[in-house]
C-alpha cells in the first residue's frame, strides 16, 4: 500500500501532460534528430575529404604535406629530409583522427546547446499558438444553458483555430434556437394541457353546485365530461409521438407509401364524404425503408390537414410515385391562401396563421409538425408550396429503400 501510495503522489506530482508540453517536446526531438542528422552528414563529408586529400598530396610518386604550414594546427605533419612517406602518412592520419574529434565534440555541444534552447523556444511557440484553444475551453466553462446566448468571436487569421471557433460559434446558434424552441413547445404544451384540465374542473363544480341538477343534467355533465378528456388523450398522444420521431428510429423495416396511403384513404372516407371533398388519388408503388407506424402518422397527418384546411366542396390531390429510387408522396389541396412567408410556420407545434385558438374541429396544432419530425427522422426532404388561388402543395421525398 505504501509504494502504491507513492507511486500515486509521484504522479500528481509530475507536470500535466498537456497538448502544449507534447508540442515542446514534439519540437524538440524534431530539431535534435534534424541537428544530429545534420551532423552526422558533416562529419562524414569532412572525414572523407581529410582522409582523401586535404593533409596528403602526392607529386611525381613524392609525399608531400600541405596543412603544416599553419603554427595553430594541433598536430603537425613531419616534414624534413629523413622523414619517410609512411611517416608522412601516418602524421597525416593522426592529424585527421585529432580534427575530427575536436569537429565533433565542438558540434555535439554546439547541439546541446541549440536543443535547450529549442525546447524553451517550442515551449513559448506552443503556448502562443495555442492560446485561442484556451479561450474557446474557458468560454465553453462559462456557457450554460442560461447564457447561450454569449459567442467566441475569435479575431485573426482565418486558419484551423478560426474555424474551430466558428463552428463552436454556430453551435452554439444551434443550441440556442433548440432551447428556445424547447421552453416555447413546453409553455404551449402546458397551456394546450391546462386548458382541457380547467374545464373538466368546471364543468363538475357547476354540476356540484347545481341544487336541482337531475340526472339527465348529470349525465350531459360527464358526457362533456368524457369528450374532453378524449381531446386530451389525442393531445397527450400527439406529444408522443412528437416526441419519439425527433428521438429517431431505433430500426428500419420497408413499406409501400401507396399501400400506406391506400388504407389511410379508406378510413376517411365517410368523413371526407361529409365535407362534400373531391378526393384525386394517384397511386403508384413507392417502397420505402423506416418506421412504418410512423410513416402511416405521417401520410395520416398530411391527408388529415389537406382536408381539414380545406373549402366546402374542395379538392384534396393525392400521389405517390418512384423517382430515381426514391419513394415520393405529394399531397395538394385548395383552400385559404397562405403567404410563402408563412410556411416555415406550418411545421412548429401549436402554430396557427389566424393568431387564434382552434377548436377541436381544427385540430391541435401538431400535425405538420409530426410530420416535419418524422420526415426528418427518415432523413427524408420536404418541399412545400403555395398556390395562387389558395391551398398548399405538400412533397415528402424518402431517400432509396436500401
Amino acid at each position: 500500500m505504501t509504494v502504491a501510495a507513492d507511486l500515486r503522489d509521484l504522479r500528481e506530482r509530475l507536470p500535466r501532460r498537456s497538448v502544449r508540453l507534447r508540442l515542446t517536446l514534439l519540437y524538440g526531438t524534431l530539431f535534435l534528430v534534424s541537428g544530429a542528422a545534420l551532423l552526422a552528414i558533416n562529419y562524414i563529408l569532412v572525414s572523407r575529404q581529410y582522409t582523401s586529400s586535404f593533409f596528403i598530396t602526392t607529386a611525381s610518386g613524392q609525399a608531400g604535406v600541405t596543412a603544416t604550414a599553419d603554427p595553430t594546427f594541433p598536430f603537425p605533419v613531419p616534414n624534413g629530409p629523413d622523414i619517410t612517406k609512411q611517416d608522412v602518412i601516418a602524421g597525416a592520419q593522426n592529424a585527421s583522427t585529432a580534427a575530427l574529434h575536436q569537429l565533433l565534440l565542438q558540434s555535439t555541444i554546439a547541439l546541446a546547446i541549440m536543443a535547450v534552447a529549442s525546447i524553451w523556444l517550442g515551449w513559448l511557440i506552443a503556448g502562443r499558438a495555442l492560446r485561442p484553444l484556451r479561450t474557446i475551453t474557458n468560454a465553453a466553462r462559462d456557457i450554460s444553458a442560461s447564457n447561450l446566448h454569449r459567442r467566441l468571436a475569435l479575431e485573426g487569421p482565418d486558419d484551423e483555430v478560426r474555424q474551430l471557433a466558428n463552428t463552436f460559434d454556430d453551435l452554439l446558434g444551434r443550441l440556442e434556437a433548440s432551447f428556445d424552441a424547447q421552453r416555447q413547445f413546453v409553455a404551449n404544451a402546458s397551456h394546450e394541457l391546462r386548458t382541457p384540465l380547467t374545464l373538466e374542473r368546471t364543468l363538475v363544480e357547476v354540476a356540484l353546485a347545481d341544487p336541482d341538477a337531475t340526472i339527465d343534467t348529470l349525465r350531459a355533465t360527464c358526457e362533456r365530461v368524457l369528450g374532453v378528456g378524449e381531446q386530451q388523450e389525442r393531445l397527450i398522444e400527439a406529444l408522443l409521438t412528437l416526441s419519439r420521431s425527433q428521438r429517431g428510429l431505433d430500426h428500419r423495416e420497408p413499406f409501400d407509401l401507396a399501400v400506406l396511403t391506400e388504407e389511410i384513404l379508406e378510413t376517411r372516407e365517410p368523413d371526407e364524404a361529409s365535407r362534400g371533398l373531391q378526393i384525386d388519388t394517384t397511386l403508384e408503388p413507392a417502397p420505402a425503408s423506416g418506421d412504418s407506424r410512423l410513416g402511416e402518422r405521417l401520410v395520416a397527418n398530411l391527408v388529415d390537414n389537406a382536408a381539414r384546411h380545406n373549402v366546402a366542396g374542395g379538392r384534396v390531390e393525392i400521389a405517390t410515385a418512384t423517382r430515381a429510387g426514391r419513394a415520393v408522396l405529394t399531397i395538394g389541396n385548395t383552400g385559404p391562401v397562405i403567404l410563402a412567408t408563412d410556411l416555415d410556420r406550418l411545421y412548429q407545434p401549436f402554430q396557427r396563421l389566424d393568431g387564434g385558438r382552434n377548436d377541436d374541429q381544427d385540430g391541435l396544432g401538431l400535425g405538420l409538425s409530426i410530420v416535419h419530425a418524422i420526415a426528418a427522422a427518415h432523413d427524408a426532404t420536404i418541399v412545400t408550396r403555395t398556390r395562387p388561388a389558395g391551398g398548399l402543395d405538400i412533397e415528402v421525398t424518402f431517400p432509396p429503400a436500401g
